[in-house]
């Protein structure tokens, strides 16, 4: 029988709360063997608010029509007070439940129809609501989770009543608001009607987390386990290759942000080598055990709250939940306060890390909306970009598959009807997909299309290029080559002689500025040397050549320093096959502050490995004879080398 058809609920309250004082009782035991009567602990720690206790019909019946209701969050979403408000035979008029991310609020027929009594409000489109919006029955509003608190405090989103989730009160008459914080400390300082299930397995987390028995009006026993939520286990390329990336350019000593995103999740199981890591997230899941079990979330290196794991809420299964239970460890606050751009700005290395459904080539991007329907929300990731951006060290980082489920390309030259623009394209800095990684801040808007359209799917690249010359984004020089993945394989750390340390990496479109720099930084003698030729600088064209390559036929490597967002290219090396002989030409270019270190040899190393693993018989160089330590180069590349001279150069050949 239902607690909204029980003819007496009080009793069957009165059950439930036995239950729940007698686990209570559990939980706050001590080590002696004499324990006191738990009716009487219970109503010790009630006090003078015992007669708050009421069944859950019962207590959702004094909400008063016309009311504002706001709904608690995701795991501590208030399942059997809704259900009791849907179950009302008269359902009150006017209600309007307002929520962020729910489970089960509302409820649906077998095909999947939503079937609430009431109006919704939602800040993010999940599961539980999206089909209510689509049938007209809820809406939604795209809104910074972070922003939502304020709003409620001066009443432009009205809260008249609050249906939350909390622990039991401990010896002081305080509640836990458990897994979820979020906002609800401004909805509950501004709601006239405050209704908390009191549940004995929320745990009671830690930080600002607390609410006192004075401020809730009406406490409803149950005896369930908190929802549990569970990342599916993600066996696809794309996942993984995604998530690889993504902990690539994640730093010893960072301090992350996770979110709900799958890729984000995943790519924490790519940090086992990584030290000291912190967080500081809207929200943790279980992604984030097994990095704490093995001594990698210490927090040491973070500039605020060090050593704490901060956060709003918690999504995960019981095992998290268990260990976030009266652990001083993990530090529960509001929204507001976790994700003010300010404060995450001033964390070390902040990482910011979110999922988008598709992104124009001048880095505009939605977040919110797929295949012309409302799916997810903001949360609050604008504010976690920007801070992560202006963090010392920081990565604001933007991920999204390069192809949907229908297999159209979610990097497009232009945003389609129904896809909004979330996240504005001052603020996207990392670009990653299964095909590499873009850097767009800071770079012009033809610098931004080459880059996205180098980690598009290799399928659509021609047909974003032709657009993008088309709308005037690409000059008509431009031209195209690379229509494969960014081989992440293919990197390699270099030790010199001196001690530094250089990536080699392939060349890539968007490295023109960067080999346009190292040419400069050249002598006149380097640069004919090189080229054979007096030139004054690049063209457009030449510079394009040397590393918008195919990487069939033509191969270039460049050394860098400096960090991805600010790289310097300090040696460049290609190779150019010949099909009628099977040989290779090569050329190298190496900034002078960096000769003379082994990093010629370091480059020759790389392009032989890479040119031999494809079946090539040789490298074949022309040296002008002046240049005695190209030639010594060339000479150290094997064994079977042959030198032959010319009018005016020596040509050097070394077969593999």
């Amino acid at each position: 029988m239902s607690a909204a058809t029980d003819p007496h609920p009080s009793d069957a309250a009165h059950g439930l709360w036995s239950r729940l004082a007698a686990s209570l009782r559990e939980r706050l035991r001590g080590n002696g063997h004499d324990q006191p009567d738990p009716r009487a602990e219970l109503a010790a720690r009630l006090g003078e608010h015992a007669d708050k206790l009421a069944s859950a019909a019962n207590a959702v019946s004094q909400i008063a029509p016309g009311s504002h209701v706001f709904v608690g969050t995701a795991c501590a979403t208030p399942r059997t007070l809704v259900t009791a408000l849907e179950a009302l035979p008269v359902p009150i008029a006017d209600v309007e439940l307002l929520h962020f991310l729910t489970d089960h609020a509302v409820p649906h027929d077998m095909d999947g129809t939503a079937t609430t009594q009431y109006r919704h409000r939602a800040f993010f489109v999940g599961a539980d609501i999206r089909a209510a919006v689509r049938q007209g029955l809820a809406e939604y509003v795209p809104l910074s989770l972070a922003r939502l608190p304020q709003l409620i405090a001066i009443g432009r989103i009205p809260v008249d009543a609050a249906l939350i989730q909390v622990s039991p009160p401990d010896e002081f008459g305080y509640v836990s608001l458990g897994v979820s914080v979020d906002v609800l400390p401004a909805v509950v300082a501004r709601a006239k009607l405050v209704i908390a299930e009191v549940n004995p397995h929320m745990p009671r987390t830690m930080g600002d987390s607390t609410l006192h028995l004075s401020q809730i009006h009406h406490l409803v026993p149950v005896d369930t386990p908190v929802i549990e939520y569970r990342h599916r286990v993600h066996a696809e390329q794309v996942v993984e290759q995604i998530a690889r990336y993504i902990g690539s350019v994640i730093d010893d000593g960072s301090t992350l942000q996770i979110g709900l995103g799958r890729f984000s999740n995943e790519a924490l199981k790519y940090l086992d080598d990584r030290k000291d890591l912190g967080i500081h997230s809207d929200v943790i899941t279980d992604a984030i055990v097994p990095l704490l079990e093995k001594g990698i979330l210490t927090g040491r290196r973070k500039s605020q709250q060090r050593g704490k794991i901060v956060c709003s809420f918690a999504m995960g299964s019981r095992r998290l939940y268990d260990l976030i239970d009266r652990n001083p460890l993990f530090s529960f606050q509001p929204i507001e306060a976790v994700a003010q751009p300010a404060v995450i700005a001033a964390q070390h290395r902040m990482v910011s890390v979110t999922q988008a459904f598709a992104i124009d080539l001048s880095g505009q991007a939605c977040v919110d909306q797929e295949g012309g329907e409302f799916y997810g929300g903001i949360a609050a990731q604008g504010e976690f970009l920007r801070g992560a951006s202006r963090s010392e060290g920081g990565k604001a980082i933007l991920c999204l598959a390069s192809t949907d489920d229908a297999g159209h390309s979610r990097i497009r030259a232009a945003l389609r009807e129904g896809e909004s623009v979330t996240i504005a394209r001052t603020d996207v800095h990392y670009v990653i997909t299964e095909y590499g990684i873009a850097y767009l801040f800071g770079k012009s808007i033809r610098e931004r299309a080459v880059a996205l359209i180098g980690v598009a799917h290799p399928d659509f690249r021609a047909e974003l290029f032709s657009q993008a010359q088309s709308m005037g984004l690409l000059p008509a020089d431009q031209t195209l080559s690379n229509l494969r993945a960014y081989p992440v394989e293919d990197e390699l750390t270099v030790a010199l002689k001196d001690g530094r340390s250089l990536l080699v990496r392939p060349a890539i479109a968007s490295d023109a500025e960067g080999i346009r720099a190292l040419f400069h930084s050249l002598s006149q003698l380097d640069v004919f040397t090189r080229f054979f030729r007096n030139l004054r600088g690049l063209s457009n064209r030449d510079v394009q050549r040397l590393c918008n390559v195919n990487f069939e036929t033509e191969v270039a490597f460049v050394a860098v320093a400096g960090t991805r967002e600010q790289p310097e290219i300090v040696a460049h090396a290609c190779y150019f096959i010949d099909a009628s002989t099977n040989l290779a030409e090569t050329a190298f270019m190496i900034s002078p502050r960096w000769q003379g270190q082994g990093l010629g040899g370091a480059l020759q190393r790389r392009m032989m490995a890479h040119a031999q693993s494809r079946g090539v018989r040789g490298f074949v160089a022309e040296i002008l004879p002046t240049n005695t330590s190209m030639v010594k180069l060339a000479r150290a590349g094997g064994t079977n080398v042959s030198v032959e001279k010319t009018d005016d150069s020596l040509r050097v050949t070394v077969l593999f």
